[in-house]
């Protein structure tokens, strides 16, 4: 993981800091997460890594088990189902508001975000899904819309399990394009090709993810 820098409020900053870690894979789905261990990591006392471990909890991001301890949830088939179908109506929704409401900053900002995530191809697993999941919640934020960066926040996480459990995704040779279709279309302010090329992306991947989970899509 990263290093940690100790923040104000410890337990706000162990939150933070682990649940970034896992998003960008640095903790995998399965994995036991001991509170000595993480506390003697971070240099902290077990008491904020245990009100981090319960909020994570809470997130969906972690689950705890009689006699087994506290580990990175694994996703079923199911959920991951779920989760693409809700997916393809936010992403495609941000998408379309983005496409109205963006500003110059924003453009600058979506642009950096697809030349980053393109110059990381070849890199490895998690940083590409860092980057990937970085390009997206730029969409989101061009919406400039709360209730919908709220919603897309929940999302991420567990689109993040997803991504680190399948991990075979990000350099799928559709990738690249479809990507560069959504913001074209944000660029070109047109809402409706916006949403399609957004949600056309969804499909792809939830399709892909799906199979690798042995479910249908």
């Amino acid at each position: 993981m990263t290093s940690f820098e100790r923040p104000t409020l410890v337990r706000d900053g162990v939150y933070e800091h682990l649940r970034r870690a896992l998003l960008d894979g640095d903790l995998v789905p399965g994995e036991r997460l001991g509170e000595v261990e993480l506390g003697q990591q971070l240099g902290v006392s077990r008491t904020p890594i245990r009100e981090a471990l319960v909020r994570l909890t809470q997130d969906g991001l972690l689950t705890t088990e009689a006699n087994k301890g506290v580990r990175v949830r694994t996703v079923t088939a199911a959920e991951a189902r779920d989760a693409y179908v809700v997916r393809e109506e936010l992403d495609g929704l941000a998408a379309a508001l983005a496409a109205q409401a963006h500003t110059a900053a924003d453009a600058r900002g979506l642009t950096l975000a697809l030349d980053a995530l393109d110059a990381a191809r070849g890199t490895d697993y998690r940083e590409q899904t860092r980057l990937d999941l970085a390009y997206h919640r730029a969409v989101t934020a061009a919406a400039h819309n709360t209730v919908l960066g709220s919603l897309a926040r929940d999302l991420e996480q567990r689109v993040a399990l997803i991504k680190h459990q399948t991990r075979t995704y990000n350099a799928h040779p559709d990738t690249a394009a479809q990507h560069a279709a959504i913001l074209r279309a944000i660029l070109d302010r047109d809402p409706d090709a916006a949403r399609d090329a957004a949600r056309t992306h969804v499909r792809t991947f939830a399709a892909l993810v799906l199979h690798d989970l042995g479910a249908t899509p």
